[in-house]
């Protein structure tokens, strides 16, 4: 896999050279003044093609929501939108207008919004949560690299929406970024004022130079209407490359800041805890456990962020308090071989995370679990974007109780007790031409008898309007305490265990022996590739890509769902031209293909399918799919492998075994009203394999199954402030050979939210698993003006109803709880300028 490697990089190199070539040849000479002037039959005013001028004033204005002070005379005005969706480039079914200006410490912005008042669809929503109903949108490109910007979005309201847009990436709305916004509903329509601080920014500075730029506004109940600025293309790949420019922001008064969140955290937890220690149970003992309130707990925190340059910002936080105010959805994990991708939702991991993604993910936050210390330095010089950070968590020699007490596994853990992770990261992206950048990727983490290190390089081109490509090739090099199950069964045992040093510590540290199975401290290296094009046009479209891990590659600081495989995948889409009059708007068919194999050469899995994806009136969404799969497992997946010398092993029957696999699939979608909207799906798999069944003799026996899997959700907005939604996911596996129901998951989330004010809410949660009967909720208030001043007051339980005990695993009828907490946290944030 080297050599495929470095044809990667060849191809990638080329790319870089061909596009930089046609660069090149497109800003020197007479093609220079070359500009855009049509989009496929409408042709851009002579205006909108040149950057628009900003006015600078010297005055301030108040943001009330009201376009009324005579300074918005004199800003620029953006007009004349363009309805882009459904429509293709046709008139808007409203009027829209957006105004601009600045001054020295701030960027306003105002969006005039003409409509029916009685039929504007705007509520009290959460931060974040405006794009479900009528909304404006603004996208700064501050580099003017067409690769990043910052989009904002508003509802009627003011209620805003923030986050960054990266090229090939979308947009994460995780980001919180510190400003001003109002709106108000008359009888014309709606307007919002906006004041973005500068400092808020992170912007190139310079005199002369031009930031892209675009507006749009989206009409939720006429098919959800999308309008922009400009026109758009869609036989040209890509997002940024189509905006226009702005310009005359050389007033711009840089000021380094300086903001300080301190944060506390007040809390009282009660615990259900055992009154047998785990090392004494039998298979007959009952153990009832006892509720034991812990002491009060106090967590103080703080996170610093000091902006040295327009573009670069050094970010810290110590002992920072990371409560979950926000909890991950609860999710079916019934038979889950491989693990679950989570968001990242702490504020400090957000700056700048846009820069720490790759294809690979060879950094996910979400490893650093409870940092003592975070340092991250993050930014762009020039054309070179990057990004470093390192931690110091405490998690992993946080150990339980019960593993501290029990003699049979405190001294394997002896040494690892208390003990802290170190993390690094480094990160370099060089841009390329126009639309073309290649980075560097380094991670380093750091544990007693765990070292690993990542480094590789990636990179995004733009081989023609159309197609696009992506690539990344990393290695990985580890040195730790490993399972081994691969001695040759031939192989003495004293022999093996001669050469091998000892790790684990205790009885655990000399090697162990089970079998032919050892434990032992071992050098292991792997490579990670991916690779893929995609061509795109309105109404044809391909995709393909292949990547894999090696088995011994490792990203202790990473994502990795799956080692030992590769994959090759392709998809080709046929698309109708969108009519926004008829009864189907747009319909979509598409074809795929793919094959996954591991490194020594054997067929994980093949499947083939095709699916169809229609866009209906009133905001009415169809989807359905089917295909074939042909999926084979092996012995040597699930532990240790049988041998003459080893006969029994962890596996049952056959060492191999494959089945031909059917699925089917739909699902609808549809926003009703301003009141309601619902999303179902429903699917079938023939003959998806249990992975989780075990013989009465401990053995791990897969086999294949009938899979039903239903999902629905629903959002209901009795009155402006309150929301409620509930969701509910099904899923339920019977194996063929024995119709033993192996598993059958009910997950109910059920939430309501009241907005009191855009600051203040009131949140209420419950999750439910069937498969534990366990309980989850959450109730909470909270007052959060803006990004890094709040306060929350909250209470969060945990409780089963005829589930199994946690100590012993026994049925226990009626109700039990786990746990529950009361907490206060509040953090403020004071930010300086110098």
């Amino acid at each position: 896999m080297n050599k495929l490697g470095i044809i990667l990089l060849l191809l990638a190199l080329f790319g870089s050279i061909y596009t930089q070539d046609s660069t090149l040849a497109s800003s020197s000479g007479p093609a220079a003044t070359t500009e855009i002037t049509k989009v496929g039959k409408v042709e851009i005013p002579a205006e909108k093609r040149r950057p628009i001028n900003i006015p600078k004033v010297t005055s301030n204005i108040v943001v009330d929501g009201k376009i009324d002070e005579a300074l918005w005379k004199d800003a620029a005005v953006f007009k004349d939108f363009y309805q882009t969706n459904p429509g293709d480039n046709t008139a808007p079914s409203k009027p829209t207008e957006v105004l601009m200006m600045y001054d020295e410490k701030h960027l306003y912005v105002a969006f005039k919004c003409w409509d029916e008042k009685d039929k504007i669809r705007a509520t009290i929503a959460k931060r974040d949560n405006v794009f479900g109903e009528d909304n404006v949108r603004m996208w700064l490109d501050t580099y003017n690299d067409q690769k990043r910007a910052y989009v904002f979005g508003f509802n009627p309201l003011g209620v805003q929406q923030d986050g960054i847009y990266t090229e090939g990436q979308g947009a994460d709305f995780s980001v919180d970024i510190v400003m001003e916004s109002k709106g108000v509903i008359e009888d014309w329509g709606w307007s919002v004022e906006v004041k973005i601080p500068f400092k808020s920014l992170r912007y190139a500075i310079g005199k002369g130079k031009n930031w892209g730029f675009n507006a749009a506004r989206n009409i939720d109940r006429l098919n959800d209407e999308f309008d922009q600025w400009l026109p758009d293309d869609r036989n040209v790949s890509g997002f940024l490359i189509k905006h226009g420019k702005i310009t005359g922001l050389d007033g711009i008064k840089f000021e380094k800041t300086l903001e300080v969140v301190p944060s506390i955290t007040v809390s009282e937890t009660g615990r259900r805890e055992r009154t047998i220690p785990r090392y004494l149970l039998t298979n007959n003992s009952v153990d009832p456990g006892r509720f034991v309130n812990q002491p009060i707990k106090t967590d103080i925190g703080v996170t610093m962020k000091y902006t040295l340059t327009p573009s670069i910002t050094l970010d810290a936080a110590y002992n920072p308090d990371f409560a979950e105010i926000e909890a991950d959805a609860a999710v079916v994990t019934a038979n889950q071989r491989f693990p679950i991708y989570f968001e990242e939702k702490r504020p400090f991991f957000l700056e700048g995370a846009d820069i720490f993604r790759s294809p690979l993910q060879v950094f996910y936050s979400r490893n650093i679990v409870d940092p003592d210390l975070a340092l991250k330095l993050s930014g762009k010089q020039g054309r070179t974007s990057f990004g470093f950070l390192t931690a110091i968590d405490k998690a992993p020699g946080n150990y339980a109780e019960d593993d501290r007490n029990d003699p049979s596994v405190r001294p394997r853990i002896d040494e690892f007790i208390d003990k802290k992770a170190m993390f690094a990261v480094v990160r370099l992206k060089q841009d390329i031409g126009k639309e073309n950048n290649i980075g560097f990727f380094g991670t380093f983490r750091s544990f007693p008898e765990q070292k690993n290190l990542v480094a590789g390089f990636d990179g995004r081109f733009k081989f023609t309007p159309k197609m696009t490509s992506q690539f990344q090739v990393v290695g990985s090099h580890s040195r730790r305490c490993t399972f081994e199950n691969d001695f040759e069964p031939t192989l003495n045992p004293v022999q093996a265990l001669s050469n091998q040093q000892t790790c684990g510590g205790g009885s655990f540290g000399g090697v162990t022996q089970l079998g032919n199975q050892f434990n032992r401290y071992r050098t292991g290296n792997g490579i990670g590739y991916y690779f893929n094009l995609d061509y795109t046009t309105e109404k044809h479209g391909w995709f393909m890509e292949v990547g894999g891990r090696s088995k011994y590659y490792r990203a202790d600081s990473g994502f990795t769902r799956r080692v030992n495989a590769n994959f090759a995948f392709f998809y080709n889409r046929f698309a109708t031209k969108s009519d926004a009059k008829k009864k189907i708007i747009r319909a979509q068919w598409a074809q795929f293909s793919g094959v996954d194999y591991d490194w020594n050469g054997r067929l994980i899995q093949y499947n083939a399918g095709n699916n169809l994806n229609l866009t209906l009136q009133k905001n009415t969404y169809l989807f359905a799919e089917a295909g074939t799969s042909y999926e084979k497992v092996y012995e040597d997946e699930f532990g240790l492998k049988r041998s003459p010398t080893r006969p029994l092993g962890t596996f049952f029957g056959e060492p191999s075994r494959a089945v031909w696999q059917q699925y089917v699939s739909s699902n609808i979608n549809q926003v009703v009203n301003k009141r309601f909207n619902y999303g179902a799906f429903v699917g079938f798999i023939r003959n998806n394999y249990d992975f989780f069944y075990f013989e009465p003799n401990g053995l791990q026996n897969p086999g294949p199954g009938f899979q039903f899997d239903a999902n629905i959700y629903m959002e209901y907005k009795p009155t402006d402030p309150l929301r409620m939604s509930i969701s509910y996911n099904k899923s339920r596996l019977v194996r063929n050979d024995n119709k033993v129901r192996s598993f059958d998951a009910d997950v109910i989330s059920a939430r309501s939210t009241y907005q009191f004010s855009r600051f203040v809410f009131a949140r209420m949660r419950l999750d439910y698993s069937s498969m534990e009967k366990g309980f989850g909720g959450q109730a909470l208030v909270g007052w959060n003006p803006s990004p890094g001043t709040a306060f929350y007051v909250g209470y969060n339980d945990s409780f089963n109803y005829g589930g199994r005990s946690p100590f012993t695993g026994q049925l226990e009828p009626g109700f039990e709880r786990n746990s529950r907490t009361f907490f206060i946290r509040a953090s403020y944030l004071f930010r300086k300028s110098f």
